[in-house]
Parts: C-alpha cells; structure tokens; sequence
C-alpha cells in the first residue's frame, strides 16, 4: 500500500482509498489529490479478494473509496472476447466485492463506470439530441465487455452506497497517454465519423473528487452535454496541432472487418450532472479549453 499527500492540511477530515494505481485514471485521481492536499492511499489488494480489501480499509481508514480498476482490455475491448471469465472476475466480482465491503463499513463507494451500454434505437436516434437517461435499460449487447458493465450496473443499483458514473471514450490533455481517445484515433487507420458523448477527463475527474465530498450516490451520466463526431476532433487536432494531418473515414460495414466486437455508439442525457454541477462545459467547448488550447502548437 502506498501513501501520498503532498503534507497540506486543506481537507484535514479526508482520507480516499483508491483502487487502480497502475491504471490512467487512477493514476490521475492521485495527481488529483496530491494537488488539492487531500491525503489518499492506493489499495494493493484484488477486487475480488475479500481479506484483502478489508485489510486495505482497516490500514487506510478512509472517509470515502474509489474504484478505478477493473479490465477493459489490452489493446482495445477485443481482448475482453477470449478472456471472459478475467472480464466476469474484474468487472463484475470484484467490483460487487468492493461495493460489499464498503457498504459494510459505511462508506461511500465512487465507481468509475461506463456510458458505452446504450446504442441510438428508435427513441435515441443519431442526431436527434435525444439522450439515454440514468434510468434508462441499456440496450446494447455487442460486446461481452458492455454485457458485464451493464449486468454489474444493475446490480449496484441495490448498494446504497454506490455513486456510478458512466464514463465514455475518455479524453484528457495529455496526448501522448495511448489510453486517450484522441490519440487512439489520429493513429487509427481509418475511423468511422458517429457523434457520441464523450468525457473529458480535465474538467469531470476533480467534478468526481466534489462528488464524494458531497457523498452523492446512485447513477450518473459522467459525461459532457452534447455529442461531438469523429470528424469535428480530427478537424481540431489539425486546426490545433498539425495542419498536415489527414484521415480516412469508413463506414459500420467496413469497420466490423476488422474488429472482433461491435462498438457503441450513442448519446448521454447529462440534465441530472448539469443540474448538481452547472458550471460543467459542453464537450465542443471542453476539448478547447482543456486539450486543444493547451496543447495548440501554433500559438495566436
């Protein structure tokens, strides 16, 4: 187990564990909390190992937990397709373990989830700024990945405890992390040109740090308002970073030959988050502030 702080007595009532050290947004959770002085410690135990969280938590005594760990896949969720029961175990044992644990000991869980369990149907067409609600059934079953995050989601919904937030194609202003979506796609060969809601790791990772201080539970769509496409990235990242950049678009029919699993595709309704934070940007204006605009290579 390792300790961090950064020595301050800002948030002296604090205390985080936090699982997912070796993982990116974990990683960014400690930065997080090393900047606003708030003492946190990296769990070593595994999810699904029982003794081990309860010795965590009786080490650490934390005032709230959060979950950053879990498997979605090396290099992509394709891996999640031959490696089931490690899926089955991370995503879903373990995550219920440390839900267990934690509503045992009275403690706030802060679970980061995912958004890509819904796909546009009839009601949620593309295009129409119609988005999935919290309370919304997912509906999309392409992926044994999706499958566990949704069957684990319905039943956190009996831990009182839990606050889940659904994360989706993650973006932060590092793009050198291989883990970014931006720098997944400028490597892609080709990309399919959907509009999705995204989240931008900058502006919504301290909004979750806020969350706990708050101990706000239940579901929430952790993502910015609004949708941005493919295209609409890939055209910042050229006005942005490298007006010679190019790329090459396909379509769902030619993008299924080379992926073993379908993706998801859809739009989140962010009314409830706007609602509890109203300061939270839209995607269009966060991807400026947050990566483009820190990141512009050419400056006005």
């Amino acid at each position: 187990m390792v300790v961090a702080t950064n020595g301050s007595a800002e948030q002296p009532a604090l205390k985080f564990l936090i699982y997912g050290r070796t993982g990116w947004i974990g990683g960014l959770l400690g930065q997080l909390c090393t900047a606003q002085g708030i003492p946190f410690v990296y769990g070593a135990g595994r999810l699904e190992n029982r003794a081990q969280l309860e010795a965590d938590m009786d080490a650490a005594a934390p005032t709230h937990v959060f979950n950053a760990a879990g498997v979605t896949g090396r290099p992509n969720v394709d891996w999640c397709e031959t490696h089931r029961a490690e899926t089955v175990r991370a995503n879903v044992v373990g995550t219920l373990t440390l839900a267990d644990v934690c509503r045992g000991r009275g403690l706030v869980l802060i679970n980061y989830a995912t958004g890509c369990i819904f796909e546009y149907d009839d009601t949620h067409q593309l295009g129409s700024g119609v988005g999935f609600k919290e309370e919304d059934t997912p509906n999309f079953v392409g992926s044994f990945y999706s499958k566990t995050k949704a069957m684990v989601e319905e039943l956190l919904k009996n831990y009182e405890n839990v606050c889940t937030l659904r994360v989706r194609m993650p973006i932060s202003s590092d793009l050198s992390n291989p883990r970014n979506f931006i720098t997944k796609i400028t490597r892609y060969d080709k990309v399919v040109n959907i509009p999705n809601s995204m989240t931008i790791l900058d502006e919504l990772l301290p909004i979750s740090i806020e969350m706990a201080k708050r101990n706000l539970t239940g579901i929430w769509n952790f993502t910015n308002p609004g949708v941005v496409s493919h295209n609409e990235i890939l055209e910042m990242y050229r006005d942005y970073m490298d007006p010679n950049f190019s790329w090459k678009n396909f379509n769902l029919e030619e993008q299924a030959k080379v992926i073993v699993a379908p993706r998801s595709n859809n739009e989140l309704d962010c009314t409830k988050l706007k609602g509890e934070f109203p300061e939270l940007m839209s995607i269009k204006e966060s991807l400026i502030k947050y990566v483009f605009e820190p990141n512009r290579k050419t400056k006005a």
